[in-house]
């Protein structure tokens, strides 16, 4: 249920309500827009029907959420979110973000030497794995700690955000302590225990679509997330798995303007995990952005031929610097703007 309160509703009017809805068990997640401060109330709404808020002072308007997934929702927060990931940056305004970096850091140097070329072509978030989640228990599994040390320390001194996954609840803290973002990766979008841990930590969370899962499934895991307390959640769609198997998966490119209308929360799109491989990641990255995806996470590797994971669909940085010119123009013709 969601409680809208009039323009000039005072801070003890709305402590007031809070203060309320509490008394009856709910909790209640306070929302302040450009015109109108509202509070969403999760719990049983049977609950508050018997209950007359709309009489309460500063009180407009009393509207019961169709969606299950109510804090995500559109119903719940009209305007678009728009997240601070550090180093000014932004998400969900105007300015697409562009996540770049290796799929897993492998050493110091070849890292730094990454990060910069990124940086020099646009890029303003470091990605890079620490903890990899392999289909084979033999395939390699990430440096781990001194993965995310590296990682720390080339976005500190090239004043990058910075992402990396966290796979395990006892995990949370350690990466929470060297990453900007906490990513959640496909195969963990309904851990819902891992989803309550990184909801406690009010760090940004990317949030990565399962590859069997639909959108309404991905906002739901969104909801336990921002249930949680943590609002600054960033959607991504990576491809899903389907019958086709030209590519590594499906991307569902219809996902981005169909979450656009469901939730306030930004999406962002994948598509080096989408494709495979590396030739057909600038077609799907400017598809993306014509569709209205808010940012790119894209794999960069300087030798992939060389790389322990992911090789076949990291784009060489010389081909990033490319691409990030021709999105630049497409950013341009769809209203956005890309550094």
């Amino acid at each position: 249920m969601i409680i809208v309160l009039k323009p000039g509703a005072t801070t003890e009017q709305i402590e007031h309500i809070i203060d309320k809805v509490k008394g009856l068990g709910l909790t209640p997640h306070i929302s302040r827009g450009a015109e109108r401060t509202i509070i969403g109330v999760i719990g049983p709404e049977e609950v508050l029907r018997v209950t007359p808020l709309e009489v309460f002072p500063g009180v407009e308007n009393v509207i019961p959420v169709l969606a299950p997934f109510r804090l995500v929702s559109r119903e719940f927060k009209k305007e678009d979110s728009v997240i601070d990931l550090g180093q000014g940056v932004k998400i969900g305004a105007k300015e697409v973000v562009v996540m770049a970096g290796p799929c897993t850091i492998e050493n110091l140097d070849s890292l730094f030497k990454i990060a910069g070329q990124v940086k020099k072509a646009g890029a303003n978030v470091l990605r890079g794995g620490a903890f990899k989640p392999r289909t084979s228990p033999y395939s390699f599994q990430g440096l781990g700690k001194d993965g995310l040390a590296m990682l720390k320390k080339v976005g500190q001194e090239l004043g990058m955000v910075t992402v990396s996954e966290v796979m395990d609840c006892r995990d949370v803290g350690l990466v929470a302590d060297h990453v900007d973002i906490l990513q959640i990766g496909c195969r963990n979008m309904q851990n819902f225990n891992l989803l309550k841990e990184v909801a406690a930590t009010k760090k940004p969370v990317l949030l990565k679509r399962g590859m069997a899962s639909t959108v309404k499934d991905l906002l739901m895991s969104a909801e336990y997330i921002l249930s949680g307390g943590n609002f600054s959640v960033i959607l991504c769609e990576r491809g899903i798995r389907t019958f086709e198997d030209s590519t590594r998966n499906t991307l569902d490119i219809s996902a981005v303007p169909v979450v656009k209308q469901l939730s306030h929360l930004p999406i962002i799109v994948d598509p080096s995990h989408a494709a495979g491989r590396w030739g057909w990641v600038p077609a799907l990255s400017k598809a993306a952005l014509a569709a209205g995806a808010d940012g790119l996470i894209i794999e960069v590797h300087d030798h992939p031929e060389e790389a322990v994971s992911d090789g076949a669909q990291s784009l060489i940085p010389d081909k990033f610097s490319i691409l990030m010119e021709q999105l630049r123009q497409v950013a341009g013709a769809v209203g956005r703007i890309l550094p």
